[in-house]
């Protein structure tokens, strides 16, 4: 007993020091991360496929290579040397996996010969040679074809060697030509960051047995992109199970700028005209998945014409009937991610709730009753899953073959993503976990509760990567603290603080106050490379967040708010959520706080900046500051229609209404101002007129200009010359002994 005593008061002692030699987050800790993407589980369910990329700060790249890991949990191996590897996927038989590289003529399909016993990629060849470049690859069911996604030439529709020739001849003369000069005819001429240049996706087929002299076949021809423009996420096509069709989005409206009309088509190997399957919803349908047993096909669906914010709902087509039902309707959540049981019967999907993304399953095939639409559809979460305070962030599912075991990413404030596996119950089992919510931070009288939230973790889980935790272990990073108030409407809004390193409740702590984008988003218990709380706290900050009207995971009633009204009710929740947490934790200095926002935070940022004096310094990027121009340059001309109810010329009181270039005459507090060339949501000129504004009117002011970053700033040496500048912005205002 005495024995087990000193151990134990070792142990405790030891605790202390163990955090203390434990440092801050940095950027260059944040760059050496590497950043796990989604798993791939092999036919036989040994071995989980992944992607990993590594980030090179000083030759200022980022490089994915392919990683192996068993299902059963050991050590990971990187298994493809000596060339970038990204989007690995399993060929039906296990004994080959396809993966995208850029090692020869751009990025292209390869393919690898796999030994399953030994676990190790054996050989690797060249498969794609296509001028216009490869991505996006999936193998057919029989394993014959690979179809792969590429931006071609739609004139150069015809047989496949005509095709191929084509989209070379056109693309080597575009490049050899001096005269760069484009004419438009349509509008959606430019997205996100790239002009169209005459260029549509198109999804091709070719022979996972050919070689690059084989020719690719466009199995989506046609002035349209398909599928359509995505910044990531579920792929937007898929094979039927039996190999002979594809099930793809595609917008064929008109004017593809001012509508959300995405549409699934049906397009056949064999040939022949591709077919609609749900034309009869105007709104937005999209990422196919088809059963296993090629009975139905799930999907997302909106149901408003023209609103990108609308609820996503899972859908389920019959295939031989034509019958469509929705299976959420009584789940007031966005549906992100989906997967199919592997008896068909069952579909597992994530949901956005609350600064969390829990799993959901529901018994899909039993709903399929026509007739039967006003019946409840049963839902429930399958796991907890909570490794930190709020509970954190599952996407990208995935099921083995054999049904025992579910396995996603996982991430949250504290760690990027990993993957984890997840043992379902099987047939006359009990169920090997039970959700348990989140207990609410304050009490009834809005008082924060002693320990803050806590919620149960599930003993059904493994991680199985770990390729983080040996630089996280020893970082020191703070938990996510959600709290809760009275904002506009007299609705609840939801909060979030994340402390310091080595915090000291008895100090007065300086506030980085930040605004998500969107405006339809969310602050939770996620990760992020470019607006990261713990990397803002590191340098002696308490952080602040509210997921203010309008933010995702707390229904669509909440979403909508927002909708004509963007420096109303959020800017009320904002400015009453930072009250609030003023009041309830003493360590915030109240007059060092700074606010920073991106996208609708840049709006609002800009909103802030004309409507009060009560923050030391400003940060906005890619912001809207006159919403009339900024109608005219943006691309998505369905987002500020939606937004602002109407166009400048129809609604013209609106737009002004919200305008924060209206209000320049009340700036004041010192801006730093970012933005972009390639910036095509909010153009250039949008924080180019906000930086003539402030020097116009002698507010003190910066401006940083990127001439190769998009909406995201996204190259290392971009990135980390943006974190030093925003930090020293903000440093310079708020720390003691300044202005």
């Amino acid at each position: 007993m005495r024995h087990s005593v000193a151990l134990l008061l070792a142990v405790v002692c030891a605790v202390p020091v163990l955090a203390q030699s434990k440092h801050a987050f940095t950027f260059e800790d944040m760059m050496k991360l590497k950043r796990i993407e989604e798993p791939e589980v092999s036919p036989d369910g040994k071995w989980v496929l992944f992607a990993a990329v590594d980030v090179n700060l000083a030759a200022n790249t980022r490089t994915p290579h392919v990683w192996l890991v068993p299902t059963a949990g050991g050590q990971e191996r990187e298994i493809i040397a000596r060339q970038d590897a990204d989007r690995p996927r399993w060929a039906p038989d296990g004994k080959r996996f396809a993966f995208i590289s850029t090692k020869e003529h751009g990025s292209q399909v390869w393919i690898a010969d796999f030994d399953g016993t030994a676990g190790a990629a054996t050989a690797v060849h060249l498969l794609t040679s296509i001028a216009t470049e490869a991505d996006g690859e999936l193998w057919s069911p029989d394993g014959k074809n690979i179809l792969f996604v590429s931006n071609v030439y739609p004139e150069c529709d015809g047989p496949p060697a005509r095709e191929t020739a084509c989209n070379a001849k056109t693309l080597a003369e575009h490049e050899k030509s001096p005269v760069k000069a484009q004419i438009f005819t349509h509008l959606l001429y430019r997205h996100w960051n790239a002009y169209q240049e005459g260029k549509r996706s198109h999804i091709l087929v070719v022979s996972a047995d050919g070689g690059t002299n084989t020719p690719a076949h466009d199995l989506t021809p046609g002035d349209y992109d398909a599928p359509v423009f995505s910044l990531g996420g579920q792929d937007d096509y898929a094979f039927s199970p039996d190999g002979h069709e594809i099930c793809y989005t595609s917008n064929h409206d008109p004017v593809p700028a001012i509508s959300t009309n995405n549409d699934l088509w049906i397009a056949s190997l064999e040939g022949g005209p591709a077919k609609n399957i749900t034309a009869a919803n105007q709104a937005s349908d999209s990422t196919p998945v088809y059963s296993p047993d090629g009975k139905y096909i799930a999907y997302r669906a909106q149901v408003r014409p023209g609103y990108e914010s609308d609820r996503f709902r899972l859908m389920l087509y019959d295939r031989r009937t034509g019958y469509i039902r929705s299976l959420t309707e009584n789940l007031d959540r966005w549906v992100g991610a989906v997967a199919w049981s592997a008896d068909s019967a069952k579909i597992y999907f994530t949901a956005e709730d609350a600064g969390t993304s829990p799993v959901y399953v529901v018994n899909a095939v039993s709903q399929m009753v026509e007739g039967d639409e006003g019946a409840e559809v049963h839902l429930s979460r399958v796991k907890g899953g909570a490794q930190t305070v709020v509970g954190g962030t599952d996407d990208n599912l995935v099921l083995t073959h054999d049904g025992k075991f579910l396995l996603f990413t996982r991430m949250s404030v504290k760690f990027p993503s990993q993957i984890v596996r997840f043992s379902l119950a099987q047939p006359g089992q009990a169920a090997p976990t039970v959700f348990q919510s989140e207990e609410l931070c304050n009490d009834a009288s809005g008082k924060i509760k002693p320990g803050g939230c806590k919620s149960a973790a599930s003993e059904a889980e493994v991680q199985l990567t770990h390729l983080n935790d040996a630089l996280l272990s020893q970082v020191s990073m703070a938990p996510l603290e959600p709290f809760w108030f009275i904002g506009a409407h007299n609705d609840k809004v939801e909060g979030f603080l994340v402390k310091p390193p080595r915090f000291n409740p008895d100090r007065g702590y300086p506030v980085k106050f930040l605004i998500h984008g969107g405006p339809q988003g969310a602050w939770g218990d996620d990760w992020s490379y470019r607006w990261n709380p713990e990397l803002f706290a590191a340098n002696g900050y308490v952080v602040v967040m509210i997921n203010f009207h309008g933010s995702t995971g707390y229904g669509q009633k909440f979403i909508d708010a927002i909708n004509g009204d963007w420096g109303g009710a959020p800017y009320d929740d904002l400015m009453k959520g930072l009250d609030f947490a003023e009041q309830h934790y003493p360590f915030l200095a109240k007059d060092r706080e700074c606010a920073l926002g991106a996208s609708y935070g840049g709006y609002m940022a800009n909103w802030i900046l004309g409507h009060t004096d009560r923050f030391k310094c400003i940060v906005t990027h890619d912001g809207m500051f006159n919403t009339e121009s900024a109608w005219g340059t943006t691309e998505e001309q369905w987002f500020p229609d939606w937004e602002f109810k109407g166009t400048p010329y129809t609604n013209r009181e609106m737009y002004r209404r919200w305008s924060p270039s209206l209000f320049a005459t009340n700036f004041k507090t010192p801006t730093l101002v970012i933005h972009s060339q390639k910036d095509y949501r909010l153009d250039l000129s949008e924080g180019l007129q906000l930086f003539t504004t402030l020097q116009r009117l002698g507010v003190p002011s910066k401006m940083l200009y990127f001439p190769d970053e998009g909406h995201f700033v996204l190259k290392p040496q971009n990135s980390q010359l943006w974190n030093k500048t925003v930090n020293d912005w903000v440093d310079q205002w708020t720390k003691p002994g300044t202005k």
